[in-house]
């Protein structure tokens, strides 16, 4: 049986062209994926131009390994720098957010924390998933987005087309 995973894209170099990479990635991946809109985003931990940034959902009958293998060579095809800082600009970020329900601490932390504190996330995430509730906090994405003070960061969706090739 297939597992639901979700996934944060962001991209603040080139974001346009390399948000569009990842998606493409994504889905010679995964195959057929329920996007949020894409958000703009100011950068948040650093000083950097604004983001781009949204939630893919796909099916998959990969580990949760593999997935995150699968995620980190897509951003290394796409010319994504391990070398910098955790907060830095960057071409491309492919986070795993959910993998199910799966509530785990060791490879990979998951649901992922950045969920619960960052709007450029969550937003999203409760857009395509508001009934869905988040494993840890029991809350549905719906109410967390709700709930969450959205005078602390800001953004707002904007206009980006994308099709698979």
């Amino acid at each position: 049986m297939p597992h639901t995973i979700y996934i944060s894209i962001g991209s603040n170099i080139e974001r346009e062209k390399y948000t569009k990479a990842g998606l493409q990635g994504l889905y010679e991946n995964f195959g057929e994926l329920l996007l949020s809109r894409v958000y703009e985003s100011e950068s948040v931990g650093f000083q950097g131009s604004h983001f781009y940034n949204l939630v893919a959902k796909a099916q998959t009958n990969m580990s949760i390994e593999a997935v995150c293998q699968v995620l980190k060579l897509i951003e290394d095809q796409n010319k994504r720098e391990r070398s910098t800082e955790k907060f830095s600009p960057r071409t491309l970020d492919l986070d795993l957010l959910l993998f199910d329900k799966v509530i785990s601490n060791d490879s990979v932390e998951l649901p992922r924390p950045e969920i619960l504190y960052n709007a450029f996330v969550l937003q999203p995430l409760a857009e395509i998933a508001p009934h869905d509730i988040h494993p840890i906090a029991k809350k549905t994405y719906a109410v967390l987005w709700q709930e969450y003070d959205k005078t602390q960061q800001h953004l707002w969706p904007i206009e980006f087309n994308w099709r698979p090739l």
